[in-house]
């Protein structure tokens, strides 16, 4: 009851479909949502961009989920993907399940946060003296099915960052200690936030992350006067500005839910895949994460516009993102990494400028 009450004194939510500008950052976001294999968003912007309006925007945006109660891992009901060790267990007992709907999870994680606080414990001494696998839940079992959240991700230690991006990739945490091994499903988009003055990612870690955003402060001083006026207007009415994007926000909702339903059936041409794969391999992509991330991207796109076969159209949407962080970085090369992208992609497409 308690957790109702505090749903209900939640600080409200700036509407995404409310958000001026940043469509990269808006489509990528979508997209992920649309399809989590495509391994997450990386944004890199300037201060003050919006980046984490948009990403509280996003979470708040989506439809709830069926959740089995008081799980810590938010497990479905039925999917095994996506369910604990001791749902399984209730269900091979042929145990009546409750369940429950909840906002899907948006995970914060503060930047000193440990190894334990983000993968759980284990608790030995419980194991050792009662025989039982005590586990404390981290971060990562809360993000189950959900969104995890990190800002100035380039500031992370290397091997926390590490960990997250394995669990994105695979779905699932393993937590090991002492000869006890512990695994949960942990299935969520990743979202990765920094500032490039404040430091890169090491290019590894880098190309983990399927997409790449580049946001930029707005230079026209009548879409920031706008942007001022929005905001302003929604801290002083918040109650009000909600209700006036409701419609809007459904229509998104309903969207996303539907291009979810079609993403199984989109299909993508074999000489589109092979022109795909040309590109990576002409930007001297390393390995073939870009080719993978790319066809994912493109298929997402498709669905998230009602259509079950890729279109030129659709991958020219989401090459760059999905290729400008992959690029091998050249100290004298003076034309950005999206322009290097977008140029390579009309010679092998064929589109003219």
């Amino acid at each position: 009851m308690v957790t109702q009450d505090l749903k209900k004194f939640s600080s409200p939510v700036f509407p995404f479909t409310a958000i001026v500008g940043q469509e990269e950052m808006k489509l990528a976001l979508q997209l992920n949502v649309i399809d989590p294999k495509i391994g997450g968003v990386m944004i890199m912007g300037d201060r003050g961009t919006g980046k984490s309006t948009t990403i509280r925007a996003i979470a708040d945006l989506l439809p709830e989920i069926e959740v089995v109660k008081d799980d810590p891992f938010n497990s479905h009901k039925s999917d095994l993907d996506l369910m604990g060790n001791e749902v399984k267990i209730a269900i091979q007992n042929d145990e009546t399940l409750e369940t429950e709907f909840i906002k899907i999870p948006m995970i914060d994680l503060p930047l000193g946060a440990t190894e334990d606080r983000v993968c759980g414990t284990i608790d030995i001494e419980k194991a050792l003296t009662e025989g039982v696998k005590a586990f404390e839940p981290g971060l990562l079992a809360k993000a189950n099915r959900g969104l995890l959240y990190v800002d100035e991700v380039n500031l992370l230690d290397d091997h926390l960052v590490d960990i997250l991006l394995d669990s994105a990739a695979s779905g699932w945490n393993t937590v090991e200690r002492e000869g006890i091994s512990i695994r949960h499903p942990a299935r969520f988009v990743l979202v990765g936030s920094g500032n490039p003055e404040e430091g890169e990612l090491r290019p590894q870690l880098l190309d983990r992350f399927g997409m790449h955003a580049e946001i930029r402060t707005v230079k026209d001083p009548i879409l920031r006067v706008k942007v001022v006026e929005e905001r302003t207007s929604f801290d002083q009415m918040p109650m009000v500005w909600i209700e006036n994007y409701e419609t809007q926000q459904q229509e998104l909702r309903t969207r996303i839910i539907d291009a979810q339903t079609l993403l199984p059936s989109v299909q993508i041409d074999y000489d589109l895949r092979v022109k795909i794969s040309e590109v990576c391999s002409r930007l001297d992509v390393d390995g073939l994460r870009g080719d993978i991330v790319t066809n994912r991207a493109a298929k997402a796109h498709a669905a998230y516009n009602g259509r079950d076969k890729v279109t030129i159209e659709d991958i020219e949407k989401i090459i760059t993102l999905c290729l400008r962080h992959r690029l091998r970085k050249d100290p004298l090369e003076s034309i950005d990494s999206g322009d290097k992208v977008s140029r390579i992609f009309k010679e092998i497409f064929e589109i003219d400028d």
